[in-house]
């Protein structure tokens, strides 16, 4: 592991690392030194700074690494290959290089198409999956790029190619702040000036949005692939799905593409962005569930 200094915002306890997997850089932060390991992996639009609060609280009893997926973050962002399918091998490949698996992996928001292919795809990697405000192709996620129902012009905006990166560069802030934040974020005061300054700062870097381009180009290359691949390998460890604003639609998605056992929680009172919103309620969500994991595989083993 190369440790390096953190380019920007950090938060005690946390130590940022850059390692090459998979062709590209992948930035992480690791926290805690025993316990199962969780890894974090972020939404739209955010990077491991999403998971600022929460961190510490699993840290206490946990390994904790959250990284920037590629082409987010500090991340690399150059030419190469982007979307669910990388960057599930990612994570397999950065499992692989901490030496840390098998991990309970959590995704949230976009990135649920992400940790599931990596769960159905290399399940001895995986523990347990939890799934934040979530949901997968053929399973409600294309519904988000219907704006004649309740889905958003940002799906097919962000999801046809080169145009976010010919468009957004200089108007960062109006599409972060002024929109993107301004609707998802339910909890006044949770996310603070510093907060977005440093969601801009990555989301500024040349590059900066060729990993939120690959990952919402997916929606219109599905073609049932998603379903496809939930059918033939269904997720069997344990998984936690948790929703916030658009309940129960993370739980709804999740015992579908699951063998396995189903637990749901719903944190009411908050908008899209839970662990940001609300890391206590979260943590103790994810405390919990971790701890009858652990004590299921112990009594597995006996």
């Amino acid at each position: 592991m190369t440790i390096i200094a953190p380019a920007g915002a950090t938060i005690p306890g946390v130590t940022h690392h850059l390692a090459a997997i998979n062709g590209t850089e992948l930035h992480y932060v690791t926290a805690g030194d025993s316990g199962s390991p969780i890894l974090l992996v972020h939404g739209w639009p955010e990077t491991w700074w999403a998971f600022r609060t929460l961190i510490p609280l699993l840290a206490r009893t946990h390994r904790v690494f959250a990284l920037d997926l590629r082409g987010f973050g500090d991340s690399g962002a150059g030419e190469t290959e982007y979307g669910e399918a990388v960057s599930a091998e990612d994570l397999h490949q950065l499992v692989a290089h901490l030496g840390a698996g098998p991990v309970h992996v959590l995704g949230q928001d976009i990135s649920g198409g992400t940790v599931f292919r990596f769960a159905a795809t290399h399940a001895a990697d995986v523990r347990s999956l939890i799934a934040i405000e979530s949901t997968l192709m053929g399973y409600g996620l294309e519904a988000l790029a219907d704006v004649n129902g309740f889905g958003s012009w940002h799906v097919g905006f962000l999801g046809t190619p080169g145009i976010a990166s010919m468009l957004i560069p200089g108007h960062e802030r109006d599409l972060i702040v002024g929109w993107a934040y301004a609707n998802m974020n339910g909890t006044p005061g949770a996310v603070s000036e510093s907060d977005l300054d440093e969601f801009i700062r990555t989301y500024s870097r040349p590059g900066a949005w060729r990993g939120t381009e690959g990952l919402y180009h997916q929606l219109f290359l599905d073609k049932g692939e998603t379903r496809a691949l939930a059918e033939a390998h269904p997720i069997t460890v344990p998984v936690l799905a948790v929703d916030g604003a658009n309940a129960p639609f993370t739980a709804n998605t999740f015992r579908q593409v699951t063998a396995g056992e189903v637990t749901s929680v719903h944190i009411p009172g908050v908008g899209h962005l839970v662990a940001q919103e609300a890391p206590d309620a979260l943590a103790a969500a994810i405390l919990h569930f971790t701890m009858r994991v652990e004590q299921m595989r112990v009594e597995q083993i006996r």
